[in-house]
């Protein structure tokens, strides 16, 4: 059978039917990603020890600082292979596909080691209560140990969704994510585990969804089959992959070294507000990689579309994939405050765990259509080849506006409190959108208003 079926032609037709085709799978597959951290919250509160949810949950904010450089790299991928894509460039798709894999399996080695090494200092370095310290550096030691499968998992579902596959990821994390949960239970409730048992979970169900992400790569027809023999790096286009990635890494580097600042505040309320924003922050979670899917949608789209000069198509891309990203960001966010209270007791039913999840989730839910457009506008100027100006912006508007916010208007006696540290959310993507969207405006004006014939890159 060719698997031709799972390809979509970006390049030509209606841009909203395929670009919902190629999110939609991809919205789940986030979605799904999701519930590997979500089940763990869920079961540590539910079954296990009192500081248990407060351990898990603060240790999100450092594992995404650590690893989003590395996984800014997939995106660079994403980017080569769409273009080379669409410029039917099959030696360039096939040698993106074998060094974006050696990439990914030397930056989940690299993260491992970070991770199993130092996890009681980073911890220490961002106030962790001492109560919870000992569980936390449990559950960030086990889940580093499940670096390089996330790596290949994601390096080699962003090759996937380079050629519009987003479907078969969506399979395959459907059953990772079921033996996730199924793990869960086993090792707390049966075994009581704690929280290395909810870690352990994790590290097994990515493992299984990387070897089955290989195994798809393997079995594939065309210039994205992958071959053992063929695994390693081509200098130029690590160079490519490396000039859009890294950027994009520092970025996402850039958003969870603001959001480190800000759960070092929040751990200094103590572990009930902890435990009430991990829970709040595990909900929100669901609506930014609804959001963010139509940016993932964004730049392939946009990719494929510079690799086969249709100019022409650019700022449509742009418009319908940021209109799509607001909606669904003022729909799932506004839904996602208004049941706010029954969500959150998921978590803990506690009503001192409950209200500062509601008053953390009445300014970043409420308002999440702002992040939509902010980083929807990010994933259009990357797909057209930009990657230094949306980090530099980002950098300025996201990180630097809310650690001036935290160590200046924050430290007033007055206004230190839940509700105005979470403040610094809304009005950093209001602002770092803005400035985006001019930096859109010029660099549209640096291609042709119409369709060339596609050249080689």
């Amino acid at each position: 059978m060719s698997d031709k079926k799972y390809e979509i032609d970006m390049c030509s037709g209606a841009i909203l039917p395929k670009l919902l085709r190629l999110t939609l799978p991809l919205m789940l597959s986030s979605v799904l990603q999701l519930l590997f951290n979500a089940a763990d919250i869920i079961v540590v509160g539910n079954f296990a020890s009192d500081n248990s949810l407060a351990a898990v949950g603060s240790t999100s904010s450092l594992v995404n600082l650590i690893t989003n450089l590395f996984l800014g790299l997939s995106t660079g991928a994403n980017v080569m292979a769409s273009r080379y894509m669409g410029a039917k460039d099959n030696e360039r798709v096939s040698r993106t596909v074998h060094t974006s894999i050696f990439l990914s399996i030397v930056s989940g080695l690299i993260l491992t080691v970070i991770g199993v090494l130092f996890a009681d200092k980073m911890l220490a370095m961002m106030q962790t209560p001492a109560e919870v310290l000992e569980l936390s550096a449990v559950y960030l030691r086990i889940y580093f140990c499940g670096m390089i499968a996330m790596m290949v998992y994601n390096f080699g579902s962003s090759i996937l969704r380079s050629k519009g596959d987003t479907k078969r990821p969506l399979y395959y994390l459907t059953f990772a994510g079921v033996i996730n949960v199924v793990l869960n239970l086993i090792f707390v409730i049966f075994l009581r585990m704690d929280v290395a048992g909810v870690a352990l979970a994790t590290v097994i169900s990515q493992c299984i969804s990387a070897l089955l992400v290989i195994r798809c790569l393997m079995k594939e027809t065309d210039a994205f089959r992958f071959s053992f023999g063929k695994l390693r790096p081509d200098r130029i286009i690590t160079g490519k992959i490396l000039g859009i990635g890294i950027p994009a890494g520092f970025q996402g580097v850039v958003f969870s070294l603001s959001n480190v600042v800000i759960q070092s505040s929040i751990n200094g309320f103590g572990p009930i507000v902890m435990a009430g924003s991990a829970a709040a922050a595990s909900i929100e979670g669901f609506v930014w990689v609804s959001m963010n899917a139509f940016s993932q949608g964004a730049l392939t789209f946009m990719g494929q579309n510079i690799g086969a000069a249709k100019y022409s198509r650019i700022n449509r891309i742009a418009v319908i994939s940021c209109a799509c990203a607001a909606v669904t960001g003022l729909i799932l966010g506004n839904l996602a405050y208004i049941f706010g209270a029954p969500l959150l007791g998921i978590y803990d039913p506690r009503p001192e765990i409950i209200q500062p999840g509601l008053t953390r989730m009445s300014l970043v839910c409420v308002f999440y259509f702002t992040c939509g457009l902010m980083d929807c506008i990010v994933g259009v100027i990357r797909g057209m080849g930009y990657a230094v100006a949306p980090t530099i912006v980002s950098l300025l508007g996201a990180c630097g506006l809310r650690i001036l916010w935290i160590f200046t208007v924050f430290t007033i006696p007055e206004y230190h409190t839940e509700f105005m540290l979470f403040l610094s959310y809304p009005l950093s993507w209001t602002i770092t959108f803005a400035a985006h969207f001019i930096c859109y405006i010029f660099m549209r004006r640096k291609y042709p208003k119409h369709d060339l014939i596609p050249e080689s890159t």
